[in-house]
């Protein structure tokens, strides 16, 4: 599957790691399709070890006892995922969301449980075991659950299109698939062929790649085998990873919707880390979350929301239903970072796009200190005579002589459309 636009939803990991239940994906499904999906968020993913039971924060179990069926798959644990009894694995509560109007995705590790490996359990459609196709020298540095998968060997492929079926069957329309971007060129074969698998299941079904960095060598790829892809770590809500984040865009925008959505991570806003503290909230300033989300936006990463909604603020909800600021993500064409400089003892970051409907999206980024006072002619944005200027946060109009001015405090920024009208 090759979506027109970058993906938007919610994802478990921030608030919950590894301990999501069943209650708490379908409260904030519930949350989604109430105030959300309008705006264009659709996608509710389960994250990382759903089939652990004994699962309770971020932190992995090592070498746990995981929850899997007699052909080397991993199903849900049933103490947190109780409408999965009876072998109907996640698709009463995929027919669930779906029946909220909203898509299904699940987070897997590449590879096969080592459990299986260890206990020579067997595959669907194929005589070969789990021990037989294993790739125990392919492991995961921070997860223990599986070791790799080598497509060399015989049933390989057979286990990759049992899996991918099953989770056809249940209803999924998202496969996060973990612990493969940025281990090429190691798997670049397992990643090939967990793609081919993926795209035979019968159901359209959005392949997304993690963790990150992904490896700009490899962008071509990517592109052949996903529809998303990691270019960083762990996104969490520091300002020194989202600074950093300005340079992994400017690389990876010539490749923005050519053939898939480098993607950004998630947006660690609202509630989050509620396995350990629910008092936690982002440590991000309202302006740092304005700058990411503009970013985001105009960029056009997947978005993601890493919140517990159901603690949703109204500053939270505000940055999550802004027309203006989301129709970057759908509209934007050809976003480039235009320059980014020392500027009045800060550093200014500019970025600029065309919107398809019509018109330029320019929008600032006040990266220091210090803040600034901006006064940028439109000519040096590649803009000449009198424009229609709309700013996005605002919904503000004015008419534009010949330059864009704004104070912006430090960490802040602005975005406007330029040359057209915007509905607010």
């Amino acid at each position: 599957m090759r979506t027109d636009r970058p993906v938007m939803g919610w994802n478990s990991w921030d608030c919950w790691g590894a301990a999501v239940s069943e209650e708490t994906v379908r409260k904030n499904a519930e949350f989604v399709a109430k105030y959300l999906k309008e705006y264009g968020w659709e996608y509710i993913t389960v994250d990382i070890q759903w089939s652990e039971p004994t699962a309770a924060n971020h932190e992995y179990h090592p070498f746990t006892e995981l929850c899997m069926d007699e052909f080397s798959r991993l199903i849900p644990a049933e103490n947190r995922f109780p409408s999965a009894a009876g072998g109907k694995g996640f698709a009463p509560l995929a027919e669930y969301i779906h029946s909220l109007g909203l898509k299904f995705g699940l987070h897997i590790m590449r590879g096969i449980p080592r459990q299986a490996v260890h206990r020579n359990t067997g595959l669907l459609g194929t005589d070969a075991t789990a021990r037989q196709i294993a790739k125990t020298a392919s492991i995961c540095a921070w997860n223990t659950d599986m070791y790799g998968v080598d497509p060399e060997k015989e049933g390989a492929r057979e286990y990759y299109e049992s899996i991918f079926k099953l989770y056809a069957d249940w209803g999924v329309d998202l496969i996060k698939c973990d612990d493969i971007c940025r281990e090429l060129p190691h798997e670049e074969t397992e990643l090939i062929l967990i793609s081919e698998a993926l795209r035979s299941c019968g159901r359209d079904i959005v392949l997304s790649l993690s963790p990150g960095p992904a490896l700009l060598e490899k962008a071509e790829l990517y592109e052949k085998t996903a529809d998303m892809w990691r270019i960083t770590d762990d996104f969490w809500d520091e300002w020194r990873l989202l600074y950093a984040m300005f340079e992994r865009c400017e690389k990876w925008a010539p490749y923005v919707g050519r053939a898939g959505w480098p993607d950004a991570d998630m947006l660690p806003v609202g509630a989050l880390r509620q396995d350990y503290n629910k008092d936690d909230r982002t440590k991000f300033t309202e302006d740092e979350q304005k700058t990411m989300m503009t970013l985001w936006c105009i960029f056009r990463s997947p978005l993601l929301i890493g919140a517990d909604l159901t603690s949703c603020d109204s500053f939270t909800l505000s940055l999550l239903t802004n027309k203006n600021i989301l129709g970057m993500s759908k509209l934007s064409r050809g976003a480039k970072q235009l320059f980014r400089r020392e500027q009045a003892g800060s550093e200014l970051c500019v970025w600029t796009a065309e919107c398809a409907e019509g018109g330029s999206y320019a929008a600032f980024f006040n990266l220091g200190e210090q803040p600034l006072e901006l006064n940028i002619p439109l000519s040096e944005l590649g803009i000449s005579g009198c424009e229609l200027c709309t700013d996005l946060w605002t919904g503000r109009k004015v008419c534009l002589a010949d330059t864009v001015s704004c104070t912006l405090m430090p960490h802040a920024s602005a975005a406007f459309l330029i040359g057209a009208d915007c509905e607010n």
